[in-house]
């Protein structure tokens, strides 16, 4: 920017002290800690001085502060679009320019952001670089639900027609899911780090509720509840976090690594200080039946007055039915340690379903292999002994035998050694 083009009240004396300088470096440093009397001004500064240390290695750490300064303004026009510069006139028709709506502004600071690969730059420090991901997180997490509810609103409004379907966030979703993995945890646990530990691991559990990810969600959790800050609070955050683990791992599809989280999260002694949390997971614990209005009579006023299950809630009330469904899976599986057989009739009564759900459920839980069950349509009955194949059975006969012949070696042995102890006595 020429000297004969640069206004001389534009600036405070500070700012152009440093523009007078002929080094950017002295320049971008200006900008970044000195504020601008105009808007319009400074916009093209800033701009000017991006191009300018666009593609030098050795201002990629100032020009990405000043990209994020750009971002940040951005960002308040999405918010507060009346405090937008008037734009510039088009210089083919000369009208002024339409301004951007908050939706664009707000798809402009993120991609600002986006622009930048600061885990790359070796001149900037650790915590800041983590600092600039997690902003660059949070902007693509704000743009996907914004994304994710044009589109619901887009099928709400005239189902059917893909035509005018807004396109949902996934792909905002996405990039979160990479720049999650840009972060290392451990340096988060560091002391003095608490800060951007709890603002990346609520980021990471906005990303695993928006795909359901329920394990996910509890882990997350978890990792916020082992913070000293929040460990302490034992009736504010520290109490909230360990709940939601409650729920979230409850609402967790079963497998090996859902198993034994819970069983750990049973055992833990601050989780017995919550008595109805902790009555909660035994359900889930205990090979004992869990009968559905049970729950709900019990735990339903609680937990539906949670955010996790707010009544009215469209994501409260799906995870209400998937707490259901867990419920469900649960009874199947303790019913399929005490039952080889069981007749349709009776396996719908104990579930509390209609035939038809019941089958559902078997289904899915046999194709994930959770259990075994085949059933027998025009009988009734499901069986839950899987078939012995010829070569299960010669194993459990070479294991049965091999187990005789121990006995029989082991008695032999104390057979020998009674009858060495009697001749030595009469000897």
């Amino acid at each position: 920017m020429s000297e004969s083009k640069k206004p001389e009240k534009d600036f405070t004396p500070e700012v152009d002290a440093a523009i007078a300088e002929a080094t950017p470096l002295v320049q971008v440093e200006a900008v970044t800690f000195r504020y601008p009397v105009r808007e319009p001004v400074w916009l093209e500064l800033v701009e000017t001085l991006r191009g300018v240390t666009e593609g030098k290695i050795f201002l990629e750490t100032p020009r990405a502060r000043l990209t994020l300064l750009l971002a940040k303004f951005h960002e308040r026009l999405a918010v507060d679009p009346s405090s937008a510069p008037p734009p510039k006139p088009d210089p083919a028709t000369g009208k002024p320019a339409t301004p951007p709506t908050p939706f664009e502004s707000l798809v402009k600071a993120c991609d600002l952001l986006n622009e930048l690969q600061v885990e790359t730059y070796s001149s900037m420090d650790r915590r800041e670089k983590t600092e600039f991901i997690l902003e660059q997180m949070r902007l693509m997490v704000i743009v996907a639900k914004e994304k994710d509810n044009q589109a619901k609103l887009s099928k709400t409004s005239i189902p059917g027609d893909k035509k005018v379907m807004a396109v949902d966030g996934e792909p905002e979703w996405t990039k979160v899911r990479v720049g999650g993995r840009k972060v290392h945890e451990g340096f988060l646990t560091e002391k003095g780090n608490e800060e951007l530990k709890l603002k990346y691991y609520d980021l990471m559990i906005q990303f695993a509720l928006r795909h359901s990810a329920y394990l996910d969600v509890a882990k997350y959790f978890h990792k916020i509840w082992e913070t000293p800050v929040i460990k302490e609070e034992e009736e504010g955050r520290g109490r909230e976090a360990l709940e939601n683990i409650v729920y979230y791992v409850v609402l967790a599809p079963h497998d090996n690594e859902q198993s034994d989280m819970i069983n750990r999260l049973y055992l833990d002694p601050a989780l017995a200080k919550l008595e109805l949390h902790y009555n909660l997971v035994k359900c889930f614990i205990t090979r004992e039946l869990v009968r559905w209005p049970s729950i709900e009579g019990i735990y339903g006023p609680t937990l539906r007055s949670t955010p996790v299950f707010l009544v009215k809630d469209e994501d409260g009330e799906r995870r209400w039915e998937d707490l259901h469904t867990r419920v469900i899976e649960h009874n199947v599986r303790v019913i399929s340690v005490y039952y080889s057989r069981i007749t349709l009739p009776r396996l719908t009564s104990l579930l509390d379903l209609s035939p038809k759900a019941t089958e559902e459920v078997l289904c899915r839980l046999v194709v994930s292999g959770t259990v075994y069950a085949r059933i027998d349509r025009p009988a009734g009955i499901v069986n839950f002994k899987k078939k012995e194949t010829a070569e299960d059975i010669l194993n459990d006969w070479a294991s049965d035998v091999g187990r005789l012949m121990g006995i029989v070696e082991k008695t032999w042995m104390e057979m020998n050694a009674a009858l060495a102890v009697r001749t030595t006595t009469k000897s």
